[in-house]
């Protein structure tokens, strides 16, 4: 929050989520929706600038569970795995259809 705070972000909602996962757990499509909406409640509801509301959701895991690798891996690294000749193209937002 500080570094978010320190760049003049006109409002925050805080969250104290992992890095990559702010709006939940992948595959929780309920709990990704109630952390959208109480977002977008917080973020209407402060009145003045630099304003912070503290969402009221906790993560689940420890944080040494949070940084472990996922059961799956995502669908961007099967890709990948399987066209490593495509990595060029993602680094350089070359994306293909």
């Amino acid at each position: 929050m500080a570094f978010t705070a320190s760049v003049g972000a006109p409002r925050i909602a805080a969250i104290e989520h992992p890095l990559g996962r702010l709006l939940g757990k992948p595959g929780d499509s309920a709990g990704q929706m109630a952390v959208l909406e109480a977002t977008l409640s917080a973020l209407t509801a402060i009145n003045e600038p630099g304003g912070v509301v503290h969402l009221p959701f906790e993560w689940p895991e420890t944080p040494r569970q949070a940084r472990s690798h996922p059961e799956e891996p995502p669908p961007i690294s099967k890709y990948l795995k399987k066209h490593p000749w495509m990595l060029r193209k993602f680094m350089v937002k070359e994306i293909p259809n």
